[in-house]
């Protein structure tokens, strides 16, 4: 094996190959486990991660997803790929879950998303927060220590800035959650940064994402939640669809242009492209620590602005219910994104305007998600 340098990274090249027209042969050896990967985030990473040449095993328990999503991401990247796709149904909780899918398989690294993820529900059911998101997440790094796999890429939340005193956001802003939902994501944080400086031959990146929306371009996958849905696209599009009677907009009155609350959306797969993005840092640097980057558009959305824009994409009225605000929620939150951009080669592509058309398709193709009736 020899050492070369591209551009600003450092690649181990195997003398049995001959052609290295890009990184992606080199990662073509890689194997990845995506938890959480049926979920609505995992599924598109998933698919980007086959399309890059990585081997992907996913464990998931189906708590918030169904296994038609993994038989979409199969049909979406073709019969050859899907060879390199294992689904694997555990919960993090469980270590011998864990153990038992590290001890058949080599895993050299983790893409961390499972957990749970709704704001209001966690103000309510804190405990439930804590069960999941910390617990199954210190399981998975007793396990990937155990097997010796030290290299991850965490799922975070841009709501650890909680309400920031200005924005954009920049990674190094003080952290301060407001809800439990958001200092789970905190808590994970501190304890990866803490993991990396006792044992500093992992590599761990905080992807800290602001507010997923959209769906692949081919409608075949997208956000399905079960029951009511915590966030504002996949509401918008049950409202669209006829699922849902009413949008509730929660919070009319915050100090904005509108009265609406202002949020930084991102389109699933930029998010997804940021995650491949991520991986090449972690393969192909080694003096990374424990390190975070915002993943969003640098741009500040308002509800009611966003509401106007899926009208625009699906050509139908949304009736609205102005509603009081929810505890927990921030008056205006939005990425800097140039830290992700200058370190990690990424930058978001897509708009709102995109993000609405592909939800749309995505809705309109499958108006109750991945199930063909109303459950």
């Amino acid at each position: 094996m020899r050492l070369y340098r591209l551009n600003r990274f450092s690649f181990v090249l195997d003398p049995q190959i001959t052609n290295y027209s890009s990184t992606s042969i080199i990662l073509n050896y890689k194997t990845i486990l995506v938890t959480g990967g049926a979920g609505f985030i995992g599924t598109h990473t998933v698919v980007q991660l086959l399309n890059e040449g990585f081997k992907v095993s996913i464990i998931d328990n189906l708590d918030n997803s169904v296994i038609e999503a993994v038989d979409r991401v199969k049909e979406l990247v073709g019969p050859e790929l899907s060879k390199k796709l294992q689904f694997n149904l555990g919960d993090l909780r469980n270590r011998d879950d864990l153990d038992k899918l590290f001890s058949k398989t080599k895993f050299d690294a983790v893409i961390h998303f499972a957990g749970l993820k709704a704001v209001g529900e966690s103000v309510g059911n804190p405990r439930r927060y804590f069960d999941n998101n910390l617990i199954g997440t210190i399981n998975l790094y007793e396990i990937m220590a155990k097997y010796n796999c030290k290299k991850m890429v965490f799922s975070s939340s841009a709501t650890v800035y909680g309400q920031p005193e200005k924005i954009p956001c920049v990674e190094d802003f003080e952290l301060k959650a407001m809800n439990p939902y958001g200092r789970t994501k905190l808590f994970l944080e501190e304890i990866a940064l803490d993991i990396q400086k006792a044992e500093p031959d992992w590599r761990i990146i905080l992807l800290r994402y602001f507010n997923p929306v959209g769906a692949h371009e081919s409608g075949k996958i997208g956000e399905d939640p079960k029951g009511i849905p915590n966030n504002l696209m996949p509401y918008i599009q049950q409202v669209a669809v006829g699922r849902l009677p009413e949008l509730n907009v929660y919070g009319h009155d915050y100090p904005t242009k509108d009265g609406s609350a202002i949020r930084d959306y991102i389109h699933v797969m930029d998010l997804a492209d940021g995650h491949t993005a991520a991986l090449r840092k972690l393969f192909t640097t080694e003096s990374i620590g424990c390190v975070a980057y915002n993943l969003g558009t640098g741009c500040g959305t308002s509800v009611l602005e966003m509401v106007a824009a899926f009208e625009k994409a699906s050509r139908k009225k949304i009736p609205i219910k102005l509603c009081p605000r929810r505890p927990g929620d921030a008056t205006a939150v939005y990425a800097s994104t140039e830290k992700a951009q200058r370190e990690l080669g990424w930058k978001a592509k897509y708009g709102v305007d995109e993000m609405c058309r592909d939800q749309w398709k995505w809705a309109s193709s499958n108006p109750w998600g991945y199930q063909s009736k109303k459950r």
